[in-house]
C-alpha cells in the first residue's frame, strides 16, 4: 500500500520507497508497530558498511497519524543505529505538502537537510536529511 501510494502521487523516478521484496535484503532491518491486531506503522533501517545507515520506507497508518507512532518508530530506528555504533543516518522524503509532517518529525529528532547522498540524484520532489550520531561530535560546543 505504501509503495502504491507513492506511485500514485509521484513519477516513478521520484519514488524511493522499498517494496516488500526489497525490504527483505540482508542489509535492511524492518520494524513494525502494532495496536492490538492493527498495524500502526512501519520503518526500516538500511545499513551501509560499518558506520552509516539510511531510514527507509517509514509510514504510519492513517488511523494512527498524530498519535506518536511515527516518533516511536523513528526513535527505535535511531536507537538501533546507535546500538550498532553507526555514526550517521540519512533519509529521503518528499518535498510536497503531504510530507510536511514527516519532515517536521525528522527535524524535531535532529535531522537537518543535506545534499543528495548515496546513489540519489537531485530531485525537486525530494528532501534529503541527515543525523550525525558520532559521539565524538555530540559534545556541547561553545
Amino acid at each position: 500500500m505504501h509503495v502504491d501510494e507513492m506511485h500514485d502521487g509521484c513519477p516513478t523516478e521520484s519514488v524511493h520507497a522499498l517494496d516488500a521484496t526489497e525490504l527483505q535484503h540482508p542489509a535492511i532491518s524492518f520494524f513494525s508497530a502494532w495496536n492490538n491486531e492493527r498495524l500502526a506503522g512501519i520503518g526500516a533501517l538500511k545499513q551501509w558498511g560499518e558506520s552509516q545507515g539510511e531510514i527507509k520506507s517509514m509510514r504510519v497508518a492513517d488511523d494512527f497519524r498524530g498519535t506518536g507512532v511515527g516518533r516511536a518508530i523513528l526513535d527505535t530506528l535511531i536507537d538501533v543505529a546507535r546500538q550498532r555504533s553507526l555514526t550517521g543516518l540519512w533519509l529521503e522524503t518528499g518535498s510536497s505538502a503531504p510530507f510536511a509532517p514527516a519532515r517536521h518529525l525528522y527535524a524535531r529528532a535532529g535531522f537537518v537537510e543535506c545534499d543528495p547522498f548515496a546513489d540519489y540524484a537531485p530531485d525537486p520532489l525530494s528532501v534529503f536529511m541527515t543525523l550525525d550520531l558520532d559521539p565524538s561530535r555530540s559534545a556541547v560546543r561553545t
